[in-house]
């Protein structure tokens, strides 16, 4: 289970690409901006699952869905919280069905569905993260009125107090714009009234510069995973103290995509 972000990570899955990720038939449609080159995502991700394994986790592995590339993002198909998890409802049309997916392999690692998302409501996974006694709720693209009213009260009986954050484009979801890195540290992009929503946290605040800059895997105990093109951040937090892992994630940034896009933690603390 997972109550906080930052607490040492304890059981990740991930879904490393293979096969469709590599076979998009339209890429607006799956929000992708180019085809990745397939040996170089492969060892990039393989790299990742190798970082978090040496960080003390286990990494469960899934094979992709079939006709859905979006399905190595696995972030956004779920919410662990430490009751059991939450059934999300996909925001991007063609990402429809990755959650139903996502579900029956959560159930079979036995945790319990506490609720899910109905429609009209969207909720993605990149826009909620949890900090101990906060949760963040990013009001975005992806994450409609219908669903962040859905998931409000559904995050307040877990004992969270809940934080609605507006995410404006070009941001796609709320962790494009700030990640926890420990419970008390928060990265963030410079583009937002990050103060308001942030009060309570020590803030990190990054230039908006490309949209991979805030978005950082925390394994816990102040160890980060950066992406390589986002060197300023890498520099800032290296300053602030903490352990940097500079990785390179290029072909998976092809996708919309950043670190905590690649992992969905089951298990924290």
């Amino acid at each position: 289970m997972v109550r906080c972000e930052a607490d040492k990570l304890r059981q990740v899955i991930v879904c490393a690409p293979e096969k469709e990720y590599f076979q998009i038939d339209n890429l607006e449609a799956h929000n992708i901006e180019a085809v990745a080159n397939p040996e170089e995502a492969k060892a990039q991700h393989q790299s990742l699952r190798e970082l978090a394994a040496e960080a003390g986790a286990e990494v469960i592995n899934l094979p992709e869905l079939a006709e859905h590339p979006n399905s190595v993002f696995t972030r956004d198909t779920a919410l662990v919280t430490p009751d059991g998890f939450i059934h999300l409802r996909m925001g991007l049309p063609s990402r429809r069905g990755e959650e139903d997916w996502m579900a029956q392999n959560l159930l079979n690692l036995g945790l319990e569905e506490i609720a899910r998302i109905q429609a009209p409501g969207t909720v993605e996974g990149g826009d909620i993260i949890l900090a101990g006694k906060v949760a963040f709720v990013g009001f975005s693209p992806r994450s409609n009125q219908a669903g962040v009213s859905q998931i409000k009260p559904i995050l307040e009986r877990a004992g969270y107090q809940v934080r609605i954050v507006p995410t404006p484009s070009p941001h796609l979801h709320l962790g494009g714009m700030m990640s926890l890195l420990t419970p008390e540290d928060v990265i963030c992009t410079s583009d937002w009234n990050f103060q308001e929503y942030l009060s309570g946290f020590k803030t990190h605040v990054l230039p908006a510069k490309e949209p991979t800059s805030a978005n950082v895997i925390s394994f816990g105990e102040g160890e980060l995973v950066v992406e390589a093109s986002s060197q300023e951040t890498a520099d800032l937090l290296d300053q602030a103290g903490f352990k940097i892992h500079l990785l390179n994630l290029s072909e998976f940034v092809k996708g919309s995509g950043g670190p905590t896009c690649l992992i969905l933690p089951t298990a924290r603390g």
